[in-house]
């Protein structure tokens, strides 16, 4: 099985945002940042050539290979921004319900610009899926 590509590396996030050609865009991921780390209360790392990430936690893949993952993040696409929501949308079916103008993966949050949502809906969503992320992260008491 292939190496998994996307993980954490030391280019700089700052760069990356300033290189988002789109004024607009450019504008909406530095609010994103600012929102994920006030939320999270880590520092933003780059994925891969494209996400930025904030915290990490481990996972297990189906072929049982151990890999790391930011807790939360985004990704300028050229369509959409992608905010990855980590715990998934199932239990959000109301803060989903609330937000606005958006569509939505297995893991990923797809809007066009953040005027488009309700910012504080957006910050709700992001502080539950974190906190059920990091939840997860702890040891099992026996």
């Amino acid at each position: 099985m292939a190496e998994l590509k996307t993980k954490k590396n030391d280019a700089s996030v700052e760069a990356f945002l300033n290189s988002v050609a789109d004024e607009r865009k450019r504008q909406d991921c530095f609010t994103l940042a600012d929102l994920m780390r006030e939320i999270t209360g880590s520092e933003p790392s780059m994925w891969g050539d494209s996400i930025v990430g904030f915290g990490g936690y481990r996972y297990t893949n189906s072929t049982r290979k151990e890999n790391e993952w930011p807790v939360t993040g985004f990704s300028p696409r050229k369509q959409n921004l992608t905010l990855y929501i980590m715990s998934g949308f199932e239990q959000y079916d109301d803060l989903l319900g609330r937000l606005g103008k958006h569509s939505t993966g297995k893991a990923c949050l797809y809007v066009k610009r953040l005027s488009d949502i309700d910012m504080t809906t957006l910050r709700e969503l992001i502080a539950l899926s974190v906190a059920h992320m990091t939840q997860q992260q702890l040891p099992k008491e026996e």
